[in-house]
């Protein structure tokens, strides 16, 4: 099992079918096994009938009590090894079905860490949360027609065969009925498929407006569109119930006629089978197996429609997967060699340029263009930006991250000890750990935790504050050593205490290496070399920090707003509140 987990395989993306019959073929003998497992059990359903006519006609009719006594048997072995099949038959199609499903995911999961950072500009995270949960589930449900759905064609010839021994108008009957209850219920599969699609499209698309709303709740309500946004959700989800109703309209007429007409089927043939019976045609134990040919066929037709239901519903669900594992990732880029040597990274749509061995501060009013310049001086989105004359886009992706790291303020942390969490990838020794978390400020989180580096961080850092996460996170990115080093927000959630001392071992750590953050804290700013202030996300001045506050009144107006209940920081003497007169 662990192997299947860390190679599920190369998926076949040509076609839902094809996905499908992938997920059939990785698991060949599995599926074979449940297939001889469902036709067992089926065809031997069709047993009971005929050995109880046997002991009607034989030996109830006739007197001969051993002969009754060998077919009582007879019935009752049948009943003991179909409860066997019915049981190995289950537990095998459960391990499919699961087979199916964790390779679903497990295929999803790893196409999206290929896809990076271009996974959020390609899908939304409902979206892809959808496919994992709801299509997998889908999809390995529809896997169950490889089992009885196989049995059930063989269950059909079998009694059509015993039906042909008792009467050929019977067998006529039953080999013409089955086909019509399947040209019936075609039309109203092919109606559930266009509708489980227009479903499943626009629940994505809320999955996605929730993560959104969630994800940005804090902003919505700073801003006051929480309500507006709630009330946008409030109408998708009506409309969502509405194409549900539509659904499962569809649904309750092909499960009402998987039920009713199978029924009336059954009722035909037993009605045709007592007039022959009152006639003379067939004897009452040929009748009793009618009935119970008839019974039994329930089954097979009842297992019919549900596997086309299934398939149906598989193949909107395998129609998502595979749109999900055809997305391409960015670019890998030509095989055009980096700089040999530190050199300057520029943003010509910002006009940024970052010299290499400084501390390099960004500052804009809305936090998401300076962010914006990291994702493009990083290559996370095409740019024209540029690292010692040559385009970042004109590299490999891998020669780019092994020497800038981009520092997502928000970046995920994962379950597991801290010094795992901190070290990733890496196998770093105590005495590297300590020192990143150092530079971090983060001895009081080792000290507060009650296994120091060896105790437990939950998913994304939930045992931990705001203000710890953010500093696990740069002792990450200190630990990482990267020649370039671009930091989104490192300090925002600390005390102006902490953030004082961050800034001055973030800027010890960092000595000679080229580094940048994006920030409005003065005590951040004050510490850097150079400070590009971003207006509409273009530099409009570039200097010092007392040199902007001096000659930049947009400037001081924004970042003396986190200095007025703390007094002047710029070294000037002068209150921010008089600055920004």
């Amino acid at each position: 099992m662990a192997e299947r987990i860390m190679d599920p395989g190369t998926p076949d993306c040509r076609g839902a079918g094809r996905y499908l019959w992938w997920l059939v073929t990785r698991q060949r003998g599995r599926v074979l096994l449940g297939a001889v497992l469902g036709t067992a059990w089926m065809v031997c359903l069709t047993l009971p009938p005929y050995f109880l006519s046997r002991a009607i006609d034989d030996g109830l009719a006739t007197g001969r009590l051993p002969v009754l006594a060998w077919w009582v048997a007879a019935v009752l072995g049948t009943g003991v090894l179909n409860a066997w099949l019915a049981i190995m038959r289950h537990r095998t199609m459960t391990r499919v079905r699961m087979d199916a499903a964790f390779r679903t995911v497990e295929v999803v999961v790893l196409h999206a860490t290929r896809l990076g950072a271009a996974l959020p500009r390609k899908v939304t995270a409902g979206e892809v949360v959808t496919i994992g949960f709801g299509d997998a589930a889908m999809l390995a449900q529809t896997l169950t027609i490889t089992g009885p759905g196989v049995g059930t064609v063989l269950a059909y010839l079998v009694v059509a065969g015993l039906l042909l021994s008792v009467s050929p108008p019977l067998a006529a009957v039953v080999l013409l009925g089955v086909p019509l209850l399947a040209v019936l219920l075609g039309p109203l599969l092919g109606r559930l498929r266009g509708a489980e699609t227009a479903y499943r499209v626009r629940q994505g698309e809320l999955a996605a407006r929730f993560a959104d709303i969630a994800g940005g709740l804090r902003v919505l309500n700073g801003i006051g569109g929480k309500d507006v946004y709630a009330e946008r959700y409030r109408r998708g989800s009506q409309e969502l119930r509405e194409q549900g109703y539509r659904v499962g309209a569809v649904t309750s007429w092909i499960h009402a006629l998987g039920v009713g007409l199978p029924t009336l089927f059954l009722g035909a043939v037993t009605w045709l089978a007592a007039r022959m019976a009152v006639q003379g045609d067939i004897t009452v134990g040929e009748l009793v197996a009618v009935y119970g040919y008839a019974a039994v066929l329930v089954v097979p037709v009842a297992f019919f429609t549900e596997g086309g239901y299934d398939l149906s519903r598989g193949l909107v669900a395998a129609r998502r997967v595979v749109h999900f594992l055809n997305l391409e990732p960015a670019a890998e880029g030509g095989a055009t060699e980096a700089p040999g040597s530190p050199a300057t990274l520029r943003d010509p749509a910002s006009g940024v340029e970052i010299a290499p061995g400084r501390l390099t501060a960004l500052v804009s009013a809305r936090p998401a263009e300076a962010a914006a310049v990291l994702d493009r001086l990083g290559c996370f989105t095409e740019s024209a930006a540029t690292w010692g004359g040559v385009r970042l886009r004109d590299l490999g992706r891998e020669r780019v991250r092994d020497r800038i790291l981009v520092a997502d303020n928000e970046a995920d942390l994962f379950a597991g000890a801290l010094r795992e969490v901190i070290a990733g990838s890496r196998d770093p020794d105590d005495e590297a750990l300590l020192r990143a978390v150092r530079a971090a400020m983060g001895e009081d989180i080792v000290r507060a935790l009650p296994y120091g580096l060896d105790s437990v961080i939950s998913a994304q850092g939930r045992n931990l504050s705001g203000g710890q996460r953010q500093r696990v996170r740069l002792a990450r990115a200190l630990l990482a050593d990267p020649e370039i080093l671009l930091a989104a927000e490192p300090t925002s959630a600390l005390d102006a205490h902490t953030e004082a001392a961050v800034a001055d071992r973030l800027r010890a750590a960092r000595a000679g290496r080229t580094t940048v953050v994006t920030t409005t804290s003065p005590l951040v700013l004050d510490r850097a070399d150079t400070v590009y202030y971003l207006v509409d996300g273009v530099v409009a001045a570039t200097g010092e920090h007392p040199g902007l506050l001096r000659d930049e009144p947009g400037y001081r107006l924004l970042v003396s707003r986190g200095e007025e209940d703390d007094g002047p920081a710029d070294g000037t003497g002068v209150p921010p509140q008089e600055l920004a007169r």
